[in-house]
C-alpha cells in the first residue's frame, strides 16, 4: 500500500485578515526596511472598467508541506490566501479586484518551482521590484515569488497554457535520508526503472484518462482527453524522477499515473497494464490494483504558454526576477 503517516509540522500562523491591513501606506519588511505604499485611495463602491484594469503575470515556488493546497479558503493556510493577503497589504484593493487566478489548483502537500498566477489592479507600476521585496517580506518563507511582469489583457494564468511539467520524486533506498522526507516518496523496494519507463511510454499520446481521475468537488464538465508529450524515468542515485509534460491533467491524475508505474516498477504488474486501464476509462479499474501516489513527492516544474502570449505590452515596467536592490533607487509608484 501507498502512503506515509501523517506529517507532524508545526501550524503555520495565519496573518491578519485582509481588513486588518487597514489603510497604512508603508510596510516594514523582513529585513526591517520601511517601504512606502502609494496605492491611491478607491472610492465606496468603486469599480474599474475592465479596458482601465492591469494586468501581473507572477511565477511562484512554495513548499506546500504545511500548506492545504492552492486554493483559497477563508482563515485556512492555503497559497492563494497568503499571496492575496499579502498583495491586499499593498495594494489596498480587495481580492475580487485584484482576482488572483492560478495555472494549477494543487493539493495539499504538494510543491511548485514554476507555478504561474495573475492577478489586476486598475493602476499601473512604473517599477516591479519593490512590489516584487514587499510580496516576499509578507510571505511566509515557504512561499516564494520568483518572478513579476506585466501581462497582456488577453494573457491568463490557466486558460493560456500550452502545457505543464510535473515532477515526482522517489527515494529508492531501503532507509530513507531524512532531508527527502517531506520531497519525496520512500520505497524501500527496488523498482526497475526500464520497466517503469517502458510503462510509462503508453501514457504519451492523446487519450481518455478517465481511468486515472479521481472525482473533484469542482470539476463541472470535465473533458477528459488529454495529451502527453513526454513522460520521462531517470535515476539520480538513490531518487528516481518521474517527470511528465501534457497540455492539461485531470485530478490527481499525474499521482495515480505514478501509482500505477511504481506496481509495475515493483514488478508486481507488466508494462503493458497501462494501455489496457486507460483503454477501461473506469476509475475503479485503476483502484484494483494501486491507490494514489501520496502528495509529497509531487511538484508543479513549469507552466508554459505561446511566446507571443508572453510578451509584454508595450510601454511595460521590465520584469523583476528578485535580484538584490537598493529600495530608495526604485520607489514603488503607482500610476
Amino acid at each position: 500500500m501507498l502512503g506515509l503517516a501523517p506529517l507532524r509540522s508545526a501550524p503555520l500562523p495565519i496573518r491578519a485578515s485582509a481588513t486588518a491591513c487597514g489603510r497604512n501606506t508603508s510596510q516594514q519588511l523582513a529585513n526591517g526596511c520601511q517601504l512606502s505604499l502609494l496605492a491611491p485611495e478607491a472610492a465606496e463602491g468603486d469599480t474599474a472598467l475592465p479596458e482601465n484594469m492591469h494586468k501581473w503575470r507572477m511565477v511562484i515556488a512554495y513548499d506546500g508541506t504545511k500548506f492545504k493546497g492552492w486554493q483559497y479558503q477563508p482563515s485556512i493556510p492555503t497559497i492563494q490566501y497568503f499571496l492575496e493577503d499579502a498583495l491586499i497589504c499593498i495594494t489596498k484593493l480587495d481580492r475580487k479586484k485584484l482576482c488572483l487566478v492560478g495555472a494549477g489548483r494543487t493539493d495539499t502537500g504538494v510543491h511548485a518551482w514554476g507555478q504561474v498566477a495573475h492577478f489586476t489592479t486598475p493602476f499601473s507600476y512604473s517599477c516591479l521590484s519593490s512590489i516584487h521585496s514587499a510580496m516576499n517580506g509578507l510571505l511566509p518563507p515557504e512561499i516564494r515569488v520568483r518572478e513579476i511582469s506585466a501581462a497582456r489583457p488577453e494573457f491568463h494564468a490557466r486558460s493560456s497554457t500550452k502545457s505543464k511539467v510535473y515532477r515526482y520524486k522517489i527515494y529508492n533506498e531501503a532507509i530513507m535520508d531524512p532531508f527527502h522526507n517531506h520531497y519525496a516518496y520512500h520505497s524501500a523496494y527496488k523498482l526497475n526503472p526500464h520497466a517503469m519507463q517502458e510503462a510509462a511510454n503508453y501514457f504519451v499520446g492523446i487519450h481518455d484518462f478517465t481511468s486515472f481521475a479521481n472525482a473533484a468537488h469542482n470539476d463541472g464538465e470535465r473533458r477528459p482527453t488529454k495529451k502527453i508529450t513526454r513522460f520521462d524515468v531517470t535515476e539520480m542515485g538513490a531518487v528516481l524522477q518521474l517527470e511528465v509534460e501534457g497540455t492539461g491533467f485531470l485530478y490527481r491524475q499525474v499521482r495515480n499515473m505514478v501509482a500505477l508505474l511504481l506496481q509495475v516498477g515493483k514488478e508486481a504488474l507488466p508494462p503493458d497494464i497501462v494501455p489496457a486501464i486507460i483503454a477501461a476509462r473506469d476509475r475503479k479499474e485503476l483502484a484494483k490494483v494501486a491507490l494514489s501516489a501520496p502528495p509529497h513527492g509531487l511538484y508543479l516544474m513549469s507552466v508554459n504558454y505561446d511566446e507571443e502570449i508572453l510578451k509584454p505590452p508595450e510601454g511595460s515596467p521590465p520584469i523583476s526576477f528578485g535580484r538584490t536592490h537598493h529600495l530608495s533607487k526604485c520607489k514603488l509608484t503607482l500610476y
